[in-house]
């Protein structure tokens, strides 16, 4: 890996750490806060968790697009100052409804497609896996130092000066595209623009793929649905607002080191599919009994990290899962579909569990995550896991050849490679 490669992969790294932070942190105590809104009730908290993911399910693929035409770097800077804006918005607001306008504006800056384009820009094939890896790891940081943060910050500053944070980290995430991000040669996008359509329909009509989609989609709307209660519930069992870190802080220690040797011995033994069934249906488990026990303090601690080992395994293999099962050419567009199924289920997550919540109670809403789950459980059970592969990636000095050279020279590094193996 080259130096520039190297620090296009820190960069990006970085910005994706300072943008998810802004947004993670909301997530533990929004709900908490939701009461000192006017009109607040449990259906337009829910909406306030996952609007934004509305605004980012419906603009992740054509800002790609745009970036396409008009360069990575103008279409991530529009995003970070949209995302910005939507944080002084709410910041202001003085009423749930304003804050909900407020998290939609921020999710209008969906650049999760542009940055991973940006990132295959800057890196070569052989090196995208240890970057996209780069990349998933900066996310998880910041989603286990957000779930800290949040509440920490929240009761020193309010949920205002949270949202006013969230708006500085983008502004910071501007510095950094302009400062620290190389910036791509002009390539000619053309063509793959023209052929969305065609690589899109593959996409949606392959079953693999839908559902892994599917799969993403349910593990956002369950997260979302949870934390439109789990906050309230922790409070209720006598843990104040500004200690809810404290039970975070561990939880996602575990949560991480359980999850690395899993997704280890997944890998080694082939054993992806069982691992994922298998955490699904922890899922389901664990959701199920909160239907009795989520009254009791350590039971919720309990869930919570059952939770977040099976999250952040599924997390982790999904994207891995959908490119190795996309068809050669189509992974970009791939990606593209699968992050707004992710947010999508970010959105419907928040607004349904918002709505069961607040009609029947938080029983109705673990019960309804469980079924969710139970779903996906279901069609997971057909799923193929694709063999494992590795890229080849030729590097040719143009001249004098042809297309019989060509051929001899890979044809025959094939024969060497099947003649040395046992």
């Amino acid at each position: 890996m080259s130096a520039a490669e190297r620090r296009s992969i820190a960069s990006l790294a970085t910005l994706y750490a300072f943008r998810m932070l802004g947004l993670f942190m909301l997530l533990p105590v929004l709900s908490l806060y939701a009461g000192e809104y006017n009109h607040s009730t449990p259906v337009l908290v829910g909406l306030a968790l996952g609007i934004y993911g509305l605004g980012q399910a419906a603009l992740q693929v054509p800002l790609g697009m745009l970036s396409d035409r008009i360069g990575r770097k103008p279409v991530i800077i529009a995003g970070l100052l949209l995302f910005a804006a939507g944080g002084i918005v709410a910041a202001s607001a003085d009423n749930i409804v304003t804050v909900i306008v407020g998290r939609l504006l921020q999710g209008t800056g969906a650049i999760a497609s542009t940055l991973t384009a940006l990132l295959a820009d800057l890196t070569r094939e052989q090196h995208r896996t240890k970057a996209m890896a780069a990349i998933g790891v900066s996310i998880g940081v910041s989603f286990a130092v957000a779930m800290v943060l949040g509440p920490l910050v929240a009761t020193a500053v309010g949920v205002s000066g949270l949202f006013l944070l969230t708006s500085v980290l983008a502004v910071i995430g501007v510095v950094i595209t302009l400062c620290l991000v190389p910036t791509p040669d002009t390539g000619d996008f053309t063509a793959n623009s023209q052929s969305l359509g065609g690589l899109l329909g593959r996409c949606l009509q392959d079953s693999n793929l839908m559902r892994l989609n599917l799969g993403i989609f349910s593990l956002h709307a369950m997260l979302m649905a949870i934390f439109v209660a789990v906050p309230s519930l922790l409070e209720d069992q006598g843990l104040l607002r500004g200690d809810h870190w404290k039970m975070y802080l561990p939880v996602m220690v575990v949560a991480f080191v359980a999850m690395v040797p899993l997704i280890i011995y997944a890998e080694k033994y082939n054993g992806m599919k069982q691992a994922f069934l298998s955490a699904i249906t922890a899922i389901i488990v664990v959701l199920f009994a909160a239907t009795w026990f989520a009254q009791n303090y350590w039971y919720l601690v309990l869930m919570i990290t059952v939770f977040f080992v099976a999250f952040n395994l599924l997390e982790a293999s999904l994207p891995s899962l959908v490119s190795k099962t996309v068809y050669p050419g189509g992974k970009g567009t791939a990606m593209g579909v699968y992050s707004t199924f992710q947010f999508f289920g970010a959105f419907c997550g928040g607004a349904l569990g918002g709505g069961l919540f607040g009609r029947w109670g938080v029983s109705a809403l673990f019960i309804g995550a469980a079924m969710l789950a139970g779903v996906w459980l279901f069609v997971a059970w057909g799923m193929a896991v694709p063999p494992k592969s590795e890229n080849l990636v030729l590097y040719w000095q143009f001249g004098a050849w042809d297309a019989a050279s060509l051929r001899q020279e890979v044809l025959g590094e094939s024969e060497h490679e099947e003649a040395g193996s046992p």
